[in-house]
């Protein structure tokens, strides 16, 4: 199960981002490289985290389709294990992202669906969330980031194989803060979550090798 755990290094430089890793050590597979910290360090500390972990470059492209392209060929001459970009970019850019993408055997692509931060009711987040998860899958996606509650229907409908990565994990009375939709990692395991992110409650933790010890247990658990 820590191989289904992102911790998101949402902090300010390099290092800071070698403490959290070095805190982490196994307890979790992959980092998260969100836009914070990589505008600060750049595709240098990608490479340092990768020697460690599996990685998760988190920068939601949405440009024009040429720009998206290079930007996916760019992440994937830099070794990262997976990226993202927004499926509202709509089916031109989503298709050469994942042509460009197709460069890139070991790197999945997927797509954002509905921020979690979003405040939109919660049907009409699982309605749209599924439409543009049934485009990214079309146009040749791995997967989709979506909220715990859009997990299900997702599944049913794109199939078990279709990725899904759950960001807005909260546990134990954590402050949910921005997040609009979460779960805890429980609950996300058994909605069929595919890999959980989880940046606070691990960050903030005054241990975070234990906190991250912590979820996989609860994911542990909830898959039996």
């Amino acid at each position: 199960m820590h191989n289904r755990l992102m911790v998101a290094l949402d902090v300010e430089n390099r290092a800071q981002a070698l403490a959290v890793r070095d805190k982490l050590g196994d307890a979790a597979g992959w980092l998260k490289v969100g836009l914070r910290l990589f505008v600060a360090e750049g595709p240098q500390l990608v490479r340092e985290l990768a020697t460690t972990h599996r990685i998760f470059l988190d920068l939601k492209f949405h440009d024009i389709p040429n720009t998206v392209a290079q930007a996916i060929e760019s992440a994937g001459a830099l070794g990262v294990d997976m990226v993202n970009i927004h499926a509202a970019g709509g089916e031109a850019m989503l298709e050469a992202a994942a042509t460009a993408a197709g460069r890139f055997p070991s790197m999945q692509l997927i797509a954002v669906t509905v921020l979690t931060s979003d405040p939109m009711p919660a049907e009409q987040a699982r309605q749209v969330a599924l439409q543009r998860a049934r485009l990214a899958q079309q146009y040749g996606l791995q997967g989709v980031v979506c909220s715990v509650h859009e997990v299900a229907a997702i599944k049913a409908s794109c199939g078990h194989d279709f990725v899904t990565v759950t960001p807005g994990i909260r546990w134990g009375g954590q402050d949910v803060q921005d997040q609009k939709r979460v779960a805890d990692p429980a609950a996300a395991i058994n909605a069929g979550s595919d890999y959980l992110v989880v940046g606070r409650p691990i960050l903030k933790a005054s241990d975070p090798h234990a906190a991250a010890t912590e979820a996989v247990a609860m994911m542990q658990r909830a898959a039996g």
